[in-house]
């Protein structure tokens, strides 16, 4: 018994992570502070809507989680009229291993400031909000 449940805590780490909204960029979706547990998943199984977490790398010592909406992904025709860096590719549809992501805040930092998203960098699909930050005062 003691093994199946230590077997099964074992999968559910390596399944699924949950991780701190940090920032506004999610509004009113998602509030900074929130927790939400992610599925870890491919690409392939991304569909246009879903809320993705990418992992980040910006520095040899330093990882952060960034929270953002697929608008696209491959084989979805390219939204050149929602992402300017994208109005010039010579693709019609996204690329194998790329996705366009927005997040559903006006201000936030995401695919209409550097284009494609990176497969690479994908760590999984938003299950749900696991706990509500508490509303500031």
């Amino acid at each position: 018994m003691v093994l199946g449940l230590v077997a099964a805590a074992i999968w559910a780490s390596r399944r699924f992570v949950v991780v701190t909204v940090d920032g506004g960029s999610m509004l009113p979706t998602f509030t900074d502070g929130d927790r939400v547990l992610v599925r870890r998943t491919t690409l392939g199984r991304i569909r246009t809507g879903d809320v993705v977490v990418m992992r980040l790398t910006p520095g040899p010592h330093t990882i952060f989680h960034v929270i953002k909406r697929a608008v696209a992904v491959p084989g979805d025709p390219v939204p050149r009229d929602r992402v300017p860096p994208l109005a010039e590719v010579p693709e019609l549809t996204v690329p194998s291993g790329k996705l366009v992501l927005l997040g559903d805040s006006p201000i936030s930092t995401d695919s209409r400031h550097y284009g494609y998203a990176e497969e690479r960098h994908l760590l999984g699909v938003v299950v749900r909000r696991m706990v509500t930050a508490a509303p500031s005062r």
